[in-house]
């Protein structure tokens, strides 16, 4: 029997849009500051973790102890870095494919949102152009626990009124796929099918995907 989602909930750093090459910057500099070596490998470990994580996780390679005062001072200067550097983007920024196969999903009545740790999400989808396709938006503002507790999109079903088995989920991120995964949801990969094996099937991306295609793959 075939499989139609009442919902689809997307991630947003490396599924809709490429934003980690500006958190990459921001954190190195940061790490820099703090004597702290940095590397893509590292980036890489901090996908869909929270800016708090994040954190935590370079000053424990650095073996730093810093107060909470100085952390959240830290973390301002870094997301005021990376906020100077997303104030640039734009629509081109999007990935090929995400936004025709978000309408298409619409426009067979299957509801869109967002579930994503950033706390820049609305302001990213504003400037992307894309704020109006989304039936609800779930960030790092109105979440308290990080990926891979499924707490932001169990939040971004509800908010849709779908139960997470009637919802689909898009992650890029290992631990976004296991949210989703605790969270009873159905999942699609989305980038490297090597590190997604939790995944029900993973894309490359949204080129030449289509509602069709998902349906029958997850059927």
């Amino acid at each position: 029997m075939a499989f139609l989602p009442q919902a689809c909930l997307f991630d947003l750093d490396g599924v809709i849009v490429d934003t980690a090459k500006y958190h990459f910057i921001g954190w190195q500099r940061l790490a820099e500051e703090l004597g702290v070596p940095f590397t893509h490998e590292d980036n890489e470990q901090l996908k869909g973790v929270s800016r708090v994580g994040s954190l935590e996780y370079i000053l424990a390679k650095g073996g730093l102890e810093l107060d909470n005062d100085t952390k959240v001072r830290l973390m301002d200067r870094k997301n005021a870095w990376y906020l100077e550097l997303v104030g640039s983007m734009n629509p081109d920024e999007l990935f090929p494919g995400v936004v025709e196969f978000m309408d298409e999903l619409i426009g067979a009545g299957i509801q869109v949102g967002l579930g994503s740790s950033s706390r820049n999400a609305p302001l990213i989808l504003e400037l992307c152009g894309i704020a109006d396709r989304f039936g609800t938006i779930v960030d790092g503002n109105s979440i308290t626990f990080s990926k891979p507790d499924p707490e932001v999109f169990l939040k971004g079903a509800e908010a849709l009124g779908v139960k997470p088995e009637h919802c689909v989920v898009f992650e890029d991120a290992v631990s976004g796929v296991q949210a989703a995964r605790n969270g009873g949801f159905r999942i699609i990969g989305v980038g490297d099918a090597a590190s997604l094996t939790e995944a029900e099937f993973v894309i490359p991306g949204f080129e030449d995907f289509t509602l069709k295609t998902m349906v029958e793959r997850l059927s």
